[in-house]
């Protein structure tokens, strides 16, 4: 990312499809320690004059497009059954070992109780989800958002193309 000198001094140009510009400043500094730098203020446009759309512009509009509402769809059809399925075990679990202790007590084999092998049950649980979600976000997500995401590095290219020919 390169800072440009002149006008438009606190505009940042993206060279890569990666670098993320909603976050960019969050988490570097708190607002009681010397904040982060003053940003230039793009001076008004004169009455009738047709603005060039910005950043927030082209982010609005990938959010309103049916690929991004596709691509939360598909993360809200897995995440919220799975955090509900995953909670609802281990509340399961908590209240078990609360209100049915002589279950929990029961013996398996030898010294492994219900308890324990319940307890297991939630680390086995857990690595299972992790894994189904990485799996879900590799073939449903991920090819879906990175094409999303060169678009808006495209649109972003293309403006600041058409913004140095106006020059």
């Amino acid at each position: 990312m390169d800072k440009h000198e002149g006008p438009d001094a606190g505009t940042i140009r993206l060279d890569d499809p990666w670098y993320d510009a909603l976050a960019s400043g969050w988490g570097e500094g708190d607002e009681q320690d010397a904040g982060p730098e003053p940003r230039a203020v793009p001076a008004p446009s004169p009455a009738g004059a047709v603005r060039a759309p910005g950043a927030a512009d082209i982010y609005l509009e990938v959010q309103r497009s049916a690929a991004f509402q596709e691509v939360r769809s598909r993360y809200r059809r897995f995440v919220i059954p799975g955090c509900v399925a995953f909670l609802g075990w281990y509340v399961a679990y908590v209240v078990a070992a609360v209100a049915a202790p002589g279950l929990m007590g029961r013996p398996v084999a030898g010294a492994v109780n219900v308890a324990l092998v319940a307890g297991l049950g939630q680390f086995l649980s857990t690595f299972l989800l992790t894994w189904a979600y990485a799996r879900h976000a590799r073939l449903r997500r991920d090819r879906a958002a990175l094409d999303l995401r060169w678009t808006v590095f495209e649109q972003a290219r293309d403006q600041e193309r058409t913004r140095g020919a106006g020059r």
